[in-house]
């Protein structure tokens, strides 16, 4: 770390603290050279996701646009924003632990009807219905056959 003061680059740690939001850890710093001190704060600099669409596009992952396509599949149903926003949470978790900062759009779609299916049937029939792209009533036949 090199001094801000001086630009020397030895300097020693005086103290070591996580900050208040613990997303950093605050040093207090002193130059070897010139004894002046300073503040540094380390954080973990987390990997933005991209999204592969159908069509070859790609986009940055938005945690909100997932929680909207979720909050539309159970609208009007006995579905508290807390079991949505864990769903969230937990698509996002396991998208952060695949092995690629690219993301198959498909990959998340089939998170999030694994899940709507365990929460409720009639969301994840709404959610498969445009996920799937159902052109008629026989394929939502299908799909309901599957779950009953």
């Amino acid at each position: 770390m090199k001094c801000p003061y001086c630009s020397f680059s030895e300097t020693k740690v005086i103290d070591s603290r996580e900050s208040h939001d613990l997303n950093a850890t605050r040093r207090r710093r002193e130059c070897l050279k010139c004894e002046k001190r300073f503040t540094t704060y380390e954080r973990v600099e987390s990997v933005d996701l991209v999204i592969v669409k159908k069509d070859g596009s790609r986009e940055p992952f938005d945690r909100n646009k997932l929680r909207r396509g979720m909050q539309k599949a159970c609208e009007k149903r006995p579905i508290s924003m807390e079991t949505i926003e864990i769903a969230v949470a937990h698509i996002e978790n396991e998208l952060r632990n695949m092995d690629s900062v690219e993301i198959e759009s498909s990959a998340i779609g089939d998170l999030v009807m694994k899940i709507l299916k365990k929460i409720d049937k009639v969301a994840y029939i709404r959610f498969a219905s445009v996920y799937r792209e159902f052109k008629d009533i026989s394929t939502f036949e299908k799909e309901i056959k599957k779950i009953v």
